[in-house]
Formats: C-alpha cells, sequence, structure tokens
C-alpha cells in the first residue's frame, strides 16, 4: 500500500491523506480519515471520517475491517470549519460510511 493517497471530493478538490500504520500510535490531533481497501490500481473508501483526536480512531478500526478495511489514513486538520467541509466533501463523492463526531 502506497503511503499517501490522494482522493476527490464532490467538488473536484482533491485532498490527501497518508497512511496510518499498524500498531503506531497516532497524534491526539484533529483531523480526516478514511478506512479503505486496495480495489484495482486504487482504493475503495469504505468509511470517511472526522473527530478531534484521530488518536482514538483506532476504537472504530474492529467495525471498519468486519466491513473489509485493509488500512487507515489520516488527514491532520485542526481547523474544525475546514475538516468539517472537507469531510462532507469527501462523503458527498464516496459512497461509505459517514463516522463524524458532529453528525446526530
Amino acid at each position: 500500500m502506497k503511503d499517501f493517497i490522494d482522493l476527490e471530493g464532490a467538488s473536484g478538490a482533491q485532498y490527501r491523506f497518508r497512511l496510518w500504520r499498524e500498531g503506531t500510535p497516532h497524534l491526539p490531533i484533529a483531523g480526516n480519515y478514511v478506512f479503505v481497501r486496495p480495489e484495482g490500481d486504487g482504493v475503495k473508501v469504505l468509511a470517511v471520517g472526522e473527530c478531534n483526536d484521530l488518536s482514538l480512531v483506532l476504537s472504530r478500526w474492529s467495525k471498519a475491517t468486519r466491513r473489509g478495511a485493509t488500512h487507515a489514513f489520516t488527514r491532520l486538520n485542526v481547523s474544525r470549519g475546514v475538516r468539517t467541509a472537507e469531510f462532507e466533501d469527501l462523503a458527498a463523492n464516496h459512497k461509505a460510511a459517514r463516522l463524524s463526531e458532529n453528525a446526530g
């Protein structure tokens, strides 16, 4: 799996995500994340998420693996407004589960 992937939002904007290697801790920083699996020459996005502390995302990993996820990628983004806008843009373009602290 590549260290970085670029995902397109519904707006056409591209967002770069970094591979979160299994067994490594993540900084407790806000950001967006995706759970994916390889598909063809790229990846299939199974879940798009946003949170205030990416170090807690692994609590959702076991459920994601049951859906077929093989890798997690993160994108640091401390600004809540920008983070939420990116999350909405990505979620609108990918038929995937939406995982958000801010979703009802």
